[in-house]
């Protein structure tokens, strides 16, 4: 896999806004937030999507997510968001696993309607 915008901005060859870091993972300002609050939580490993993560890697899984309510705690939206990724190249944006954060929703707005055409 060549080096996405992601292990560009993990080897801070390209800058970003970070929100939160570890030796597993970066969170970053999502460039085109689509929330009052919108930060992509993207593993250091450079998985192409979630499907090349092992099924059996249940530390890798468990991990993702007790980031993502570390940095929901930390961004002061732990009461009020949602989680979701694109998977596969039909979907993906960049080839490079990461979780979208969004949060911080008020007024009841931000849920999505799937009976909507």
């Amino acid at each position: 896999m060549s080096d996405s915008i992601f292990s560009k901005i993990i080897k801070r060859e390209i800058p970003a806004t970070i929100r939160y870091e570890d030796d597993d993972f970066i969170v970053i300002d999502d460039i085109h937030p689509a929330a009052p609050v919108h930060v992509l939580i993207i593993p250091k490993k450079p998985y192409e999507s979630l499907e090349a993560v092992d099924l059996d890697d249940a530390v890798f899984h468990a991990k993702l997510l007790q980031t993502a309510r570390q940095v929901a705690k930390d961004l002061c939206i732990a009461d009020n968001y949602k989680l979701f990724m694109n998977v596969g190249k039909e979907v993906q944006d960049i080839l490079h696993l990461h979780l979208h954060l969004m949060g911080g929703y008020e007024g009841g707005k931000g849920h999505f309607n799937f009976n909507e055409n």
